[in-house]
């Protein structure tokens, strides 16, 4: 933080920052992948470019329900069947 470089600034910063979460990867001793979080990641990015004529947040929620793993849908207030 004493440098006069601000770019050097920045970094120093943004590691102060992210500090715990850089050292939990330590912590973990790399036996933890992120390629799980990568992976819903990805289908929740599909899923927002798919629902792009959705017209409100809900419905677009409920998308994102449908298609990250079967997860539980919140309860409605329209029962369809």
């Amino acid at each position: 933080m004493r440098s006069r470089i601000e770019p050097m600034k920045k970094i120093a910063r943004s590691l102060r920052n992210h500090r715990e979460l850089i050292l939990n990867y330590f912590r973990a001793q790399k036996l933890l992948s992120s390629g799980v979080v990568e992976g819903l990641n990805n289908k929740a990015k599909v899923t927002m470019r798919k629902s792009y004529g959705f017209r409100t947040y809900r419905v677009f929620e409920l998308a994102l329900y449908h298609s990250l793993g079967k997860l539980p849908e919140p309860e409605s207030t329209h029962d369809f069947f």
